[in-house]
């Protein structure tokens, strides 16, 4: 499979502008493109700039509302439910965790439910946000309609969940914040999109087809087939609590196939003081750390390392993008006569992406 390389500016300006020029505003276009690339960069490229073509799609198709700006439905000093209109997901999502931390600021705590969003990205950058404030920040999406969906329930033979994933993350007063990100399905639907990307099989036990028979070929999900839940029943609890937890906005009853999201930010001072918590917990961790590998492993890892140390590579060394997504991305640039040559790359675009010696 054919490989493409851009430095992180050139990927964010392409991004940016195929979302100006389908109703987003220039704010707008900065933000979303900035958690795109922020996919990349940390390694998830099943939530990076693969998604921009569907959401190019949505957008075509009258789903997605591309210039939407979430708006506030309900609010207290520690709450909050934000209404996205079916604009991106990763602008309200944005939105939220940012009102929070100020909320949290004065009022130690704050929750937010948020609903009508779009695909949210990845879940983490959010949760994130928050670490790098400072704060403990939390996050989960839930979906679920029975036999409608495209992840398996626990002894179920139809998808009726989404991959409703969970995050969170702790400050450790340095630039490698604990972050846990997971989806409750075995692994992120962007996953397969990558490994069908690049024509390659993907693990055993991840899939099954429409005839609920596992397979490896990714092209079978699409066909009709299902993504499992992590952990059997442990992980189809989790996605179901999810679901719950998003529902808090008032969107509860008989199925939520849109998308809910829930998010909590907790100020570390209304506990303890926060450099000695933060300090603390980056000892435990380094203390983790010291366990002894398995065979054939060079070193146990703590999560958010992962995250830290792809994006100091490819912040030096670019993103390689296959080249069916490359394609694309060319044809929607060429569809919305967008150019796709480096003079797009703004000084703005640039700022978002330090560079790396």
């Amino acid at each position: 499979m054919q490989m493409h390389t851009y430095e992180p500016a050139y990927l964010h300006a392409l991004s940016r502008r195929l979302f100006e020029s389908s109703g987003a505003t220039n704010e707008i276009g900065h933000i979303v493109a900035n958690i795109l690339v922020g996919a990349n960069l940390t390694g998830h490229d099943s939530h990076g700039v693969l998604r921009v073509p569907t959401y190019m799609r949505r957008i075509s198709d009258g789903i997605m509302n591309a210039g939407a700006e979430p708006t506030t439905v309900r609010e207290s000093v520690t709450t909050l439910v934000l209404d996205g209109h079916q604009g991106p997901g990763h602008l309200t999502a944005y939105r939220a965790v940012h009102k929070a931390i100020e909320k949290a600021r004065t009022s130690e705590i704050c929750s937010v439910s948020f609903t009508q969003i779009e695909h949210i990205g990845r879940l983490g950058h959010y949760a994130e946000i928050a670490a790098r404030e400072g704060f403990v920040g939390i996050a989960m999406v839930g979906r679920g309609s029975s036999n409608k969906m495209k992840v398996l329930p626990f002894g179920g033979k139809k998808g009726s969940l989404g991959t409703n994933p969970i995050a969170i993350g702790i400050p450790t007063g340095d630039e490698v914040p604990f972050l846990l990100d997971v989806a409750t399905s075995v692994v992120a639907e962007g996953k397969l999109q990558v490994a069908r990307s690049k024509n390659v099989p993907v693990p055993e036990n991840y899939i099954v087809d429409k005839n609920n028979v596992p397979t490896t070929d990714p092209n079978e999900f699409y066909d009709g087939g299902y993504l499992r839940t992590f952990g059997e029943h442990k992980g189809y609890a989790f996605s179901l609590a999810a679901c719950l937890m998003g529902q808090l906005a008032g969107n509860y009853g008989e199925g939520c196939p849109f998308g809910y999201a829930f998010m909590q930010v907790i100020n570390i001072n209304a506990f303890t003081d926060l450099i000695g918590y933060q300090e603390g917990i980056r000892a435990f961790l380094d203390d983790i750390k010291k366990s002894e590998p398995a065979d054939g492993v060079d070193e146990v890892q703590v999560p958010g390392e992962f995250e830290h140390r792809t994006r100091t590579h490819r912040l030096k060394h670019g993103i390689e993008i296959p080249d069916t997504i490359n394609e694309q991305l060319l044809e929607w640039a060429n569809t919305f006569n967008v150019s796709a040559d480096d003079s797009i790359i703004t000084n703005e675009d640039k700022a978002y992406y330090p560079s790396v010696s």
